[in-house]
């Protein structure tokens, strides 16, 4: 007798023989001989003391035992290959390597003029940047898909597996192309926004709930919008080509409006305001290249937007020289 009788290799051999529905397609499968494998399946057949196939004359068929057994063995799959993520994870951690998670919204300049400041710092390092909502971004941190997140953030943890640092806070504004009709005006009254198509993001984020209230204290209904989406960059095209209107997390918008291609409609600017900041797990020390990533964040943050074009000539310089010209090269 094996020292286990449910040894992996034998439970595979189980679990082609019934995928395939006969002992010579498995085996030709597996690379193995059909007297080879049919050995193996009796052997484990004796130790477990039952039957695991049924001979017919077209084939073989799992018993109810081998169907039971073979549903755990699924499972122990799956667990083996979220295992060898995790270590794979763990080994890139080892060798310079960082996954972040990253919103939309801090996609745009944030996370990238830190990126631009931590290559400098780290020139070897690997970045790999998962993009998503907070409904995606929340669970890989926690299953350790990503060593960290950049996104909205709530003022206390939301999950005890997770902790988060603020790095600024971000208000929303109401959005519109640069020539738009309401663009130039001094004042823009509440009901004046209702007479224009608006493509927002759906009910359930905050900053729709805010600019429901905006309406609600000018005694107005909530807006129907003409669009609902998830996709900042369908918003932002939206808006910039045609009289669509938008509120959006200010940060979503900073290049655009820098280039003076879409312009806040600030004297309708509400009161709310999210937090953004780097979420990671309670617990675990985080890795020295999400410590350089937040300190690098917080530089970010108090440098403000007109760090932007020093960023720039700097990636320029860096994209003009070669890996022997860099420092240390």
């Amino acid at each position: 007798m094996s020292e286990h009788p449910l040894d992996l290799r034998r439970v595979r051999h189980l679990a082609a023989a019934v995928a395939a529905g006969s002992l010579s397609a498995a085996a030709q499968r597996l690379g193995l001989s059909q007297p080879a494998l049919s050995n193996s399946l009796k052997s484990l057949e004796a130790d477990l003391g039952l039957a695991l196939l049924e001979r017919h004359p077209h084939g073989v068929r799992a018993t109810a035992a081998a169907t039971a057994l073979l549903e755990h063995a699924h499972n122990v799959e799956q667990e083996l290959a979220s295992a060898m993520k995790r270590l794979t994870h763990l080994k890139r951690q080892r060798s310079g390597s960082l996954r972040i998670g990253c919103g939309p919204s801090e996609a745009t300049r944030l996370l990238p003029l830190a990126l631009l400041r931590l290559l400098q710092q780290q020139p070897e390092l690997q970045v790999v940047v998962e993009y998503g909502l907070n409904e995606a971004l929340m669970p890989m941190v926690r299953r350790g898909e990503v060593d960290c997140a950049l996104s909205s953030v709530p003022r206390s943890a939301a999950h005890p597996e997770l902790q988060h640092t603020t790095v600024q806070v971000d208000e929303a504004v109401i959005v519109a192309r640069a020539d738009h009709p309401l663009a130039e005006r001094r004042q823009v009254a509440v009901k004046d926004l209702a007479r224009y198509p608006w493509v927002l993001a759906r009910r359930w984020e905050l900053e729709r709930k805010a600019l429901d209230d905006l309406f609600a204290q000018a005694g107005l209904p909530p807006l129907e919008a003409a669009v609902e989406t998830s996709s900042a960059v369908l918003m932002k095209s939206l808006v910039q080509h045609s009289d669509f209107l938008t509120f959006v997390p200010h940060e979503m918008v900073r290049w655009e409006t820098q280039a003076q291609l879409l312009r806040p409609l600030r004297p309708l600017a509400s009161a709310w305001a999210r937090h953004v900041g780097l979420t990671t797990r309670k617990g675990r020390e985080a890795p020295a290249t999400v410590q350089a990533l937040l300190a690098c964040l917080q530089a970010v943050a108090q440098a403000g937007p007109n760090a932007a074009q020093k960023a720039a000539h700097k990636v320029e310089q860096n994209v003009a020289q070669t890996p022997c010209e860099r420092p240390g090269g």
